[in-house]
């Protein structure tokens, strides 16, 4: 504590984000005491240290026994301080970092701060009384859009919504924040939140529930936080009942350890073992992009959007005006919907060159291949590349199949190749698999992380395999939910089935969707399996109208008599016997062996960890975050469950089925994969 003319200021300094664990709560209370002591002290400021504000509470203290002052009552006694407290907010105030400014009878922030509340997404609700203070101080509709989504609001935003008082220059908070409370120092009475009162708005809460309705599916906390934030109306005392009911409830829920689970698996995968930690990033300052398709150009929007310039290669002049033509399009419809400004579309665009010659990409520190999915192709380009790029360039492709150290192998520098594989939509996706090839160097290994965190992308690394983590885990899903509809269950079932249980779409519309003649021969004569069937009937999927489904103009479907015509041919021709099949069986096979290939990626050391697994399948796969991800989930149900199950389905499960050892030993052991 320092105190100046009247004003103490207590400066809390916990590195790296200044978390209220019990140590700096107690020692906050201790401050906050000496200040209302100090006969000398006419009002006090609160501020932090470093690189920002309180960022939250300790999320590894939760679910244990309470120590210490817990953050409820520490924020009780800094609203009923009989001096004013001015919180002095750099940086973010999230979470309980928030609640401790909501708590304080004025805030001031400098203009590049953020504020929110996301416990909603670590499937909690703020527990300490900050679905009642916001509401008293911006209205139920706004204390649903920042509790509500979780995400934050800038400072600016936070002025006008009343969340701040004032704002603060950018490099003198401590000056401003002092000056403001001298000003303040005499007013009386204080204004405390808790005591304000907020008017019910059954309207917002309507519309709320309805907007964000898709987007809530199968979470518990969303509909807890609108519960709360609604008791807002009734007396304080009875609506922070409400809060700890709500919060206690789902902190003991399954679906707040899931999301917990996930939050410190998000950055475990970010470390590599076996590094030299010695090593440090490179500086990436141009990247290369070939090929200007739908995949190449999202790429490219990745490092344009961070003011990183792109040469985007694409030998078809046709396709290099198209790629140029999408991306502008995309910013353009960014731009539509206010997520970035005409000058900032335009910057964008300006970074961009467009180029018909490998050659143009003999400067680019990386250079990424987005080709054709072919192994050939491939290799043609990076012997290319290899002759043309600078010796220290990193050489990446995109392949979401295919073996790294083969394309490797047609360069003269394996040691600088890596995998990057990107997600669909490229420029919206999450997730980014690193495929560390036999032969990379730890540096590009390091230096790929690094490039993946500054575009905003969830990182995971893999070895080589087929299909890596994610596509290998989701092939034998797929195959399963073929064979699942030869033995006679409707097309339609097996997708609500596995709809029901939280993924945003079933495995054979999903089919639908990539394309069901993705790996077909292109022989129509040729029908060896059900997807060849389809295809020689021109029944490719949404591109073509129609694959398991029909689709009208806004590709919307409805089953089709003649897939299930299709399907009862080849099934009839190949010996199945048609029979019922039950909703769990559908379950079980399509979702069991997705965690025995996840068991055997863990033999071959293809991931890391078993968290990294669920990282991918979460953020890129679209498997329900509030399940924490395949591998995370089997330990709940219970391996010896999961062994069972595909024990007892073995002879339908084909003829390469094996029980993974790993799977066989953990549930033996009754573990799950720690």
């Amino acid at each position: 504590m320092t105190k100046h003319l009247g004003v103490a200021t207590l400066t809390v300094d916990n590195p790296p984000v200044n978390a209220l664990g019990r140590t700096v709560r107690d020692g906050l209370a201790a401050a906050l005491a000496q200040a209302l002591a100090d006969g000398e002290v006419r009002a006090i400021v609160l501020t932090c240290a470093g690189r920002t504000f309180f960022a939250g509470a300790d999320i590894t203290e939760f679910g244990k026994p309470p120590a210490g002052i817990a953050l409820p009552e520490l924020c009780d006694r800094i609203e009923a301080a009989a001096k004013p407290v001015v919180a002095a907010i750099h940086g973010t105030a999230l979470g309980g970092g928030l609640e401790t400014a909501l708590a304080c009878h004025y805030r001031i922030a400098v203009p590049s701060a953020k504020l929110g509340l996301p416990e909603v997404k670590l499937g909690l609700l703020p527990g300490a009384g900050g679905t009642q203070r916001l509401p008293r101080l911006v209205g139920i509709a706004g204390a649903l859009k920042v509790a509500g989504l979780g995400s934050p609001v800038g400072a600016a935003e936070a002025l006008s919504m009343k969340l701040l008082d004032q704002l603060a220059g950018e490099d003198t908070l401590a000056l401003d924040a002092a000056a403001f409370a001298l000003k303040i120092a005499a007013a009386r009475p204080l204004p405390r939140a808790s005591e304000a009162q907020v008017l019910p708005d059954p309207a917002a809460v309507s519309a709320f529930r309805q907007e964000h309705a898709r987007r809530f599916r199968g979470f518990e906390a969303p509909a807890a936080v609108i519960r709360a934030i609604e008791a807002s109306a009734l007396p304080y005392h009875e609506g922070r009942l409400i809060e700890r009911s709500e919060f206690e409830r789902l902190l003991a829920g399954s679906q707040s350890a899931a999301l917990r689970y996930l939050f410190f698996a998000e950055r475990q995968a970010a470390k590599i073992d076996g590094l030299d930690a010695a090593i440090k990033p490179t500086p990436i300052t141009r990247v290369g992009v070939v090929g200007a398709g739908t995949m190449g150009s999202g790429i490219a929007m990745n490092f344009l959007s961070i003011g990183v310039p792109v040469t985007l290669v694409d030998l078809s002049r046709e396709s290099l005006d198209r790629g140029v033509g999408n991306i502008r399009k995309n910013y353009q419809a960014s731009a539509a919907k206010g997520k970035l400004s005409a000058a900032e579309l335009e910057a964008a665009m300006s970074k961009l060159a467009p180029q018909s010659e490998l050659q143009a990409l003999a400067d680019c520190d990386l250079i990424i291949e987005a080709v054709f999915e072919n192994l050939e192709v491939k290799q043609d380009v990076f012997r290319a590349l290899d002759a043309i790029a600078k010796p220290t360039a990193i050489l990446a492709t995109n392949t979401s199949y295919l073996n790294i150290d083969t394309i490797a192998a047609s360069t003269r520098r394996p040691g600088r190749v890596v995998g990057l594989h990107f997600f669909s939509p490229a420029n919206v996706m999450r997730l980014l698999e690193v495929v560390r090839g036999a032969a990379t160097e730890d540096a590009v290994l390091i230096d790929a992380m690094a490039l993946a965190k500054r575009i905003g992308k969830t990182a995971v690394v893999a070895r080589v395999c087929e299909g890596f983590i994610g596509n290998r885990i989701l092939r034998p899903r797929q195959l399963q939910a073929i064979e699942l509809v030869l033995e006679g269950a409707p097309v339609e079932r097996i997708d609500r089935v596995i709809v029901e249980f939280g993924m945003p779409m079933g495995p054979l519309q999903l089919t639908d969707l990539a394309g069901v003649d993705i790996g077909w021969h292109r022989d129509p004569l040729r029908i060896d399996t059900l997807r060849d069937a389809f295809c020689a009937a021109g029944r490719w999927g949404q591109k073509t109208g129609k694959g398991f489904y029909d689709y009208d103009a806004a590709r919307r479907p409805t089953p089709s008599a003649e897939a299930a015509g299709l399907i009862a041919s080849f099934a009839k021709a190949r010996g199945y016997v048609q029979r019922d099949i039950s909703d769990q069986e559908i379950l079980e096979r399509c979702l069991y062996p997705m965690i025995n290939e996840g068991a055997k990626i863990l033999e071959e050391h293809v991931a890391q960890r078993a968290s990294d697994i669920d990282v991918v399948w979460t953020a890129g796969y679209g498997w329900p975050t509030y399940l924490g991800g395949p591998m995370f989930w089997a330990g709940r149900v219970g391996l010896g469950v999961i062994a069972a199950g595909l024990e007892r389905h073995a002879a339908r499960l084909g003829a390469a089925f094996s029980l993974s050892p790993l799977l066989r030993e953990r549930a033996a052991a009754g573990r799950g994969f720690d």
